[in-house]
């Protein structure tokens, strides 16, 4: 699998959640946040979950249309903003900014927003930082 074997994946994987989870509950305690519940995705408002929910419906149908049009094409010509890593990152990116966005305009507490976008820099950095360090010599 991509040269990386299964326990240093799962070891990967436990290391980028604990950081995640981490860094989200000493923001949310730093900022008197209160954390969503865990079973479901929480919206601020009717407009929220309307634009969320558009979101999610293009991202479907551009994951099928990349796929339809890679699989139409050489694999060594492949568009690499059709590949679906590339698709679904752009688009929780979008979902978390409309969150962000939502939160400012409407959440009760005034530092829920911040809390949202303290994430998607901190998993975008993290992910960055595995990207070019080779998952730290995992890969």
């Amino acid at each position: 699998m991509y040269g990386l074997d299964l326990m240093k994946l799962l070891f990967l994987l436990a290391i980028i959640l604990i950081l995640w989870f981490s860094f989200t509950l000493i923001i949310r305690r730093w900022l008197n946040v209160e954390r969503p519940k865990w079973s479901s995705y929480n919206h601020v408002n009717g407009k929220h979950k309307r634009i969320d929910w558009i979101i999610r419906i293009a991202a479907i149908f551009m994951l099928i249309a990349g796929y339809i049009i890679n699989m139409s094409r050489d694999p060594a010509n492949w568009y690499w903003f059709l590949q679906p890593w590339f698709i679904l990152i752009i688009f929780i990116f979008a979902i978390q900014i409309v969150r962000a966005v939502m939160e400012q305009k409407y959440a009760q507490n005034p530092n829920a927003y911040k809390v949202t976008i303290g994430e998607i820099i901190f998993i975008f950095l993290l992910f960055f930082t595995l990207f070019q360090t080779d998952f730290f010599g995992l890969v």
